[in-house]
């Protein structure tokens, strides 16, 4: 079977969220980043703002469950915010799924079209170093210590993906491709995976 879906996870600051828009961009495909978080805010009512910091950070324990204001963007009283905004995260990224190629950025995109046959899953990462300085240059994190930054947003998603899933993020086995930017470029990342795609497609 051919291609239809490319999810791809990533540490940030690897270029991973570039490597999948210049893939989309190159196939013709949808591309669903940010986008999903305008989705989710338009069907719950809650600010995107609101929703973007929670969409991949959010852990298991207390600081989960806290009460939304009943009617609330069809919130129940005393319901976890995060476990809905997850169930509306899957369903839609199924939905679309379900309507045309396409490329996902995280969001357990991976775990959530997992029984697809025609769903191709990346990862993408990289060294310490290559990661500072692209965010330090590229998306102009202003931290007092850039790698405790790092750190603190790999470790959000790791729980993150967790909680939602019960797998490891960033095992290989969740993925079909692992690629490490750092050491062979972004360019060549996306080169990769659209030979592999177009290869599939053939």
């Amino acid at each position: 079977m051919s291609t239809n879906i490319i999810t791809v996870s990533r540490q940030f600051g690897s270029g991973g969220r570039i490597v999948a828009q210049a893939v989309a961009e190159k196939l013709g495909w949808k591309y669903y980043d940010r986008e999903l978080i305008e989705k989710i805010a338009e069907k719950s009512g809650l600010a995107k703002e609101f929703v973007e910091e929670r969409s991949e950070s959010a852990t298991s324990g207390q600081n989960l469950v806290y009460s939304m204001p009943a009617g609330l963007g069809g919130f129940s009283a005393g319901q976890s915010v995060f476990d809905k905004l997850y169930v509306m995260q899957y369903n839609i990224i199924k939905e679309l799924a379900d309507k045309e190629p396409c490329v996902f950025v995280g969001r357990c995109s991976d775990y959530v079209l997992r029984e697809r046959k025609d769903c191709f899953n990346v990862f993408v990462y990289a060294d310490m170093d290559f990661r500072i300085r692209r965010a330090e240059e590229v998306y102009k994190v202003e931290a007092k210590d850039t790698r405790k930054f790092l750190e603190d947003r790999d470790k959000k998603r790791r729980l993150y993906y967790k909680y939602n899933t019960d797998r490891t993020w960033g095992d290989v086995a969740n993925y079909d491709l692992c690629l490490k930017s750092s050491s062979i470029g972004i360019d060549t990342c996306v080169q990769i995976i659209l030979e592999l795609i177009t290869g599939a497609r053939r």
